[in-house]
């Protein structure tokens, strides 16, 4: 691979903010040089390749911790492949992901984490790793989480939601958390009421209220922070850490504060199209609104200022995509004359860098909170760092060159995902990615992408660096 020199840009990492050059060797970071000193120059004259990142900010790749490439859901598939989805990721400036693999019930985890493998397996663009979905919590899937969190699979997600599906009682909910609170691994939740949430879903349709925006008026705003206070309860029983995905109500949000001011190792997450988009978006007419609907649902404007001020507090410490893309034709219109059968899930997956950039631009977090919150502290909380998540010497050479003065306008035109809408179509923001490196490798060369299929590699993930 030989070496490679990033010189002339301003390094930001959660941490600092650096005008340093960068020394890459063999895939990883070796060091780091003031720019213009002796040391700097000799890395460029002797360098197999240098990269000039004058003016243009130098940050780590971004760690996204939640996606769903190929997801099953409500009889279709999520539309980005592993191959498609690390492609878009990359162009985004996301450099490794962490995927979910689904255990169905009736199975083993082994063979749903197999499966998952099978489909990533030669065929990412970029890093990833997994975390498990418990579907099916009893005692033989009890003592295979201790297996997985040996070979690197060290987070377990459950589900208030979805009865029928992917739903855990509490009971169950319980035992897995004191299996994770003796091995080591992380509890991930998706918290929401959905017994309750059926029965809202059943009447609404009996009155004849099906489109789009009542999905977000069933999946009320207090039957996320009821089943938020119930998992943060249920893990203070079983002694275990908690991180719960994608909030995005301002009563979640109180919940989880409430629980952090105790002290306790309670976590939360939340995505772009909380911070961004709100239910005037799943109110569009003519069935439009169904490209917006997802779970946790879109919330009412007014919540959007909570969850920032949760990130700038650290009440939330992480913005990841949880991106579940489906087509508007064709998948999306499933729903139609049936508000709850339009697949959840919005693509984001390549929007998520340029996003959080703009919040910069906008002075709503700095730009080492924009780093800390989708790179450095995502790759902790799950194991992954000091590997990714930084620049540093021993880190893995994920690198992104990123100017942030340009402007771009968000579009399905021009994207790569692969989905056949924008949930940010037409919106402008400044700053996009010029080149990106994975371990080393030039993926994205000045706007023009060099990646393959298969260059990603599956990483085994320690347990949660959040907790030491």
């Amino acid at each position: 691979m030989g070496t490679t020199v990033i010189r002339g840009g301003l390094v930001i990492t959660a941490a600092d903010e650096t005008n340093a050059d960068i020394l890459i060797e063999g895939g990883r970071v070796t060091a780091l040089a003031a720019h213009d000193s002796d040391v700097a120059r000799a890395w460029a004259e002797s360098a197999d390749r240098v990269l000039d990142a004058s003016g243009r900010y130098v940050i780590p790749g971004g760690v996204d911790a939640h996606t769903h490439m190929e997801m099953p859901f409500g009889g279709t598939f999520a539309v980005d492949t592993f191959e498609t989805g690390t492609r878009a990721a990359a162009w985004g400036g996301t450099t490794t992901i962490v995927d979910f693999a689904v255990q169905t019930v009736g199975e083993s985890l082994r063979a749903g984490l197999d499966a998952w493998h099978a489909k990533a397996d030669g065929n990412c663009a970029v890093d990833y790793a997994f975390h498990m979905i418990l579907s099916d919590v009893n005692e033989d899937t009890l003592k295979e989480m201790d297996g997985l969190v040996d070979e690197g699979v060290t987070s377990f997600k459950l589900f208030m939601a979805y009865p029928g599906v992917f739903y855990s009682d509490d009971g169950k909910i319980l035992r897995a958390m004191q299996r994770a609170a003796g091995n080591g691994g992380l509890v991930m939740m998706h918290a929401e009421n959905g017994i309750a949430i059926d029965v809202l879903v059943e009447q609404a349709l009996a009155a004849g209220r099906t489109d789009p925006r009542y999905h977000g008026e069933v999946r009320h705003a207090l039957l996320e922070a009821e089943a938020t206070h119930r998992a943060i309860q249920l893990a203070r029983v079983a002694g275990a850490p908690l991180y719960v995905v994608h909030v995005s109500a301002t009563e979640a949000v109180a919940e989880l504060a409430q629980a952090r001011d105790l002290g306790l190792p309670v976590f939360g997450e939340t995505c772009p199209q909380y911070l961004f988009l709100s239910t005037d978006n799943l109110a569009e007419p003519d069935f439009e609104g169904a490209k917006y609907v997802c779970s946790t649902p879109l919330r009412p404007k007014e919540h959007q200022a909570h969850l920032w001020r949760a990130l700038r507090t650290n009440d939330l410490q992480v913005v990841s995509t949880d991106h579940c893309p489906f087509c508007f034709k064709g998948q999306k219109e499933m729903g139609l004359g049936d508000f709850s059968k339009i697949p959840n899930g919005l693509p984001g997956v390549e929007n998520r860098m340029d996003l959080l950039h703009q919040a910069v631009v906008d002075g709503r977090i700095s730009r080492r909170r924009w780093i800390e919150i989708a790179c450095a502290t995502p790759a902790r909380m799950f194991g992954l760092y000091p590997r990714k998540g930084t620049i540093a010497p021993g880190a893995d050479a994920d690198i992104v060159i990123y100017d942030p003065d340009a402007t771009q306008v968000m579009s399905a035109e021009t994207h790569h995902m692969n989905v056949d809408y924008s949930a940010y179509e037409g919106r402008t923001v400044t700053g996009r990615v010029q080149t990106v490196l994975s371990r080393g490798e030039v993926v994205i060369d000045d706007r023009t992408y060099t990646g393959r299929a298969g260059h990603g590699r599956f990483v085994a993930r320690e347990t949660c660096r959040y907790l030491g």
